[in-house]
C-alpha cells in the first residue's frame, strides 16, 4: 500500500474573504451579524478566544475558546494570534489564526463580531481581503437609553461603557463602511447589500 498523502485544495474560485463587524456596545452589532449568519451560507462566525470563566449557558468552541491564561500567554509567544488584548480585570481576548484557516478551509468568508481596536488591527492584517464596517447608534443619547434598557448595569459601569463609546465612535472614519442602526430594518438591509457586493 502506498503511503500517498491526499491534500484538498478549496474550489478554485474560492477567495479567502473576511467581514469585521465593529461597533460601541449597544450598537447592534451583535444582532446584525447573527442575522448575516441566518441567511447566508457562505458565512462562518470566527469564535474568539478568552480567559474568563465561563458561564453555564456557554459552550466551548461555539461561544469562545475558553483557554486559561498560561495557554493563552503561551499561544501569543507562539504568534498564535491575529490580534488579542488584556481587557477588564486581567481577562484576555484574542482571534486565532487556526479559526480563521478552519473558516477558509470550508470555503466559507470568516465573519469577526469585535471590539474596534481588534477590528482594526484585523483590517490591517488582511487588507482589500477584509471589509471593516462601523456599526453606530444615530447618537450617544439613543445609546445610553439602549444600555439601560438592558437593566444588566450598574451606574458605574454604565458611566465607562458610555465614555468608551464616545472615545471609540472617533475612530469611525479609519472604516471600509459605516452602518447608523437608527432602524434595525434598515441596518439590516444595508449590511445584506454590502456583505453581497463585497462577496460577488
Amino acid at each position: 500500500m502506498s503511503n500517498t498523502s491526499h491534500i484538498v485544495l478549496p474550489t478554485s474560485n474560492f477567495k479567502k474573504k473576511a467581514l469585521i463587524f465593529c461597533a460601541p456596545s449597544g450598537s447592534g452589532k451583535t444582532t446584525i451579524v447573527k442575522h448575516l449568519l441566518s441567511i447566508d451560507s457562505r458565512l462562518s462566525f470566527s469564535v474568539s478566544a478568552c480567559t474568563r470563566n465561563k458561564r453555564e449557558t456557554e459552550t466551548h468552541g461555539k461561544d469562545y475558546y475558553f483557554l486559561s491564561i498560561e495557554d493563552f500567554k503561551q499561544k501569543i509567544s507562539a504568534n498564535e494570534f491575529l490580534e488579542y488584548e488584556e481587557v477588564y480585570g486581567g481577562n484576555f481576548y484574542g482571534t486565532l489564526k487556526s479559526e480563521v484557516e478552519r473558516i477558509w478551509a470550508q470555503n466559507k468568508t470568516v465573519i469577526f463580531d469585535v471590539d474596534v481596536e481588534g477590528g482594526l488591527n484585523i483590517k490591517k492584517y488582511f487588507g482589500h481581503d477584509a471589509i471593516a464596517v462601523f456599526v453606530k447608534p444615530p447618537d450617544v443619547k439613543s445609546l445610553e437609553m439602549r444600555l439601560r434598557e438592558r437593566s444588566t448595569e450598574t451606574e458605574e459601569m454604565l458611566k465607562t461603557r458610555v465614555d468608551k463609546a464616545v472615545h471609540e465612535m472617533e475612530y469611525e472614519n479609519k472604516f471600509d463602511k459605516v452602518i447608523v442602526n437608527d432602524s434595525l430594518d434598515e441596518a439590516l438591509a444595508e449590511a445584506e447589500k454590502m456583505v453581497n457586493e463585497f462577496l460577488k
